[in-house]
């Protein structure tokens, strides 16, 4: 009963506290402040308690009336296979720093180039990936216990920067989404897990995790699981506040066990009262079960006998309709019969018009082929017929082409023989004239003198 009662508180508790911390988460994206959360502190990762969960990296949170407080980085499960964390971030716009909550999605978003380390450099996620419905963990990034988990693998070729600003923005780090980011922060996501967010309402009940307490060193800088094993920055476990919360819980389990005992007081009263009524209602209902059983068995009786009559009649009509089965498939062979007679007729009849059809089919062959042969006869002497004509023609065209050339060399000689008798008599008719010229010309004296008399 004591186990049964702190079931019932726990339950209690944790549904008041994740109705309560759904409505925070519901409006983290409205949440500012004034002043810029403290640098990231600098911690040591604790192994992976078991394989499939994902790390969360640590991050300020910020409660109105106190501040800023650390909320540990934190081995969680994810809602569903093939979804990575896209963590929350502080973003300084319009004069204040705005708080970005994170969620998860099928690839990882932009978290405003936070360095968060362990697989969040700023830039993308290089902790690990899904293949095959399970999550591969990259040793380089994220520390695991191989001891247990073998779906690992390593994979050094990622950047490292030394940088811890907590804030995107002037005076932290300077860089916007790009467009592979773009396209992530626009896919399906989910809202952080019910264990996350009871996971950040713890921090913000623990003092010890206020900046204003710490100064920005967190003595619960990780956590193995949530409600899990708190580690400090050197990755030792938080002894204080175990024993801190410790002593809470033994306080909180004499409570409970002194309620419990009141409770189970009453519960035992309740059930003496029950087992005396029980009792009578156990009488009634074994009086109520024997005049059933009568009933039934007289029931049975009337039904047995029914069953027995349709029997019966269902054996009547059973023979009867092998009767009518047996007449039924006598009329069938009979009628089978006739049809296969029919059967019979209709193919010898069909057989003898396909003889007739195949007789007929072969003289129209042959009288098809008598055509051909006929028409390659009348083809072949219409063929002769045209190159004899074709012979004929060339044969005139050349006798033709003979004479043309004969008479076009006949008429040439004449007039080679015209121009020589022309060129002779011109010769004859030349040779007076040049003789005369001969003596007409002066001797030369003369012909010296006669330029002198010009040029007097």
């Amino acid at each position: 009963m004591k186990k049964i009662a702190k079931i019932i508180m726990l339950m209690a508790v944790v549904a008041f506290v994740t109705t309560k911390t759904y409505a925070q988460v519901s409006v983290g994206v409205g949440i500012s402040a004034n002043i810029a959360p403290p640098a990231l502190p600098v911690y040591e990762q604790p192994a992976c308690p078991t394989p499939g969960y994902m790390w969360q990296p640590g991050y300020w949170a910020y409660d109105p009336t106190d501040g800023y407080y650390w909320v540990p980085g934190v081995w969680v499960a994810p809602p569903q296979t093939g979804y990575l964390w896209t963590p929350p971030y502080w973003g300084f716009a319009g004069g204040v720093y705005g708080f970005n909550a994170g969620y998860w999605g099928l690839s990882v978003g932009f978290y405003g180039g936070i360095n968060y380390g362990f697989g969040y450099g700023g830039f993308g996620f290089y902790g690990g990936r899904w293949a095959g419905g399970r999550f591969m963990y990259n040793t380089a990034a994220w520390r695991v216990n191989r001891t247990f988990i073998h779906n690992t693998y390593i994979d050094r070729n990622f950047v490292r920067n030394n940088n811890h600003y907590s804030f995107n923005g002037p005076g932290g780090v300077n860089r916007r989404p790009d467009a592979r980011e773009q396209a992530a922060m626009r896919e399906h996501h989910f809202e952080p897990t019910a264990s996350q967010i009871a996971h950040q309402d713890a921090a913000r009940h623990n003092r010890a995790q206020f900046a204003n307490v710490n100064h920005g060193r967190p003595a619960a800088a990780a956590m193995d699981r949530v409600n899990g094993r708190s580690f400090a920055t050197n990755g030792r476990i938080a002894r204080e506040n175990a024993n801190a919360r410790t002593a809470q819980v033994r306080q909180r389990d004499q409570a409970e066990r002194h309620n419990a005992n009141a409770r189970t007081a009453q519960v035992r009263q309740r059930d003496q009262a029950e087992r005396h009524n029980a009792n009578a209602r156990t009488a009634q209902v074994r009086q109520r079960d024997q005049a059933e059983r009568h009933n039934a068995n007289a029931r049975t009786t009337q039904v047995r006998q029914r069953d027995q009559a349709q029997r019966q009649n269902a054996n009547a009509r059973a023979a009867q309709v092998r009767q009518r089965d047996q007449a039924q498939r006598q009329n069938a062979n009979a009628r089978a019969a006739q049809v296969r007679q029919r059967d019979q007729a209709q193919r010898q009849n069909a057989n003898a018009r396909a003889a007739q059809v195949r007789q007929r089919d072969q003289a129209q062959r042959r009288e098809a082929n008598a055509a051909t042969q006929r028409a390659g006869q009348r083809d072949r002497m219409q063929r002769q017929q045209a190159a004899q004509a074709t012979r004929q023609a060339e044969q005139r065209d050349r006798v033709q082409q003979q004479r043309q050339a004969a008479q076009t060399q006949r008429m040439q000689q004449q007039r080679q023989a015209a121009q020589t008798q022309r060129a002779q008599q011109q010769q004859r008719m030349q040779q007076p004239q040049r003789m005369q010229r001969a003596q007409q010309q002066p001797r030369p004296a003369q012909r010296q003198a006669q330029p002198r008399q010009r040029r007097g």
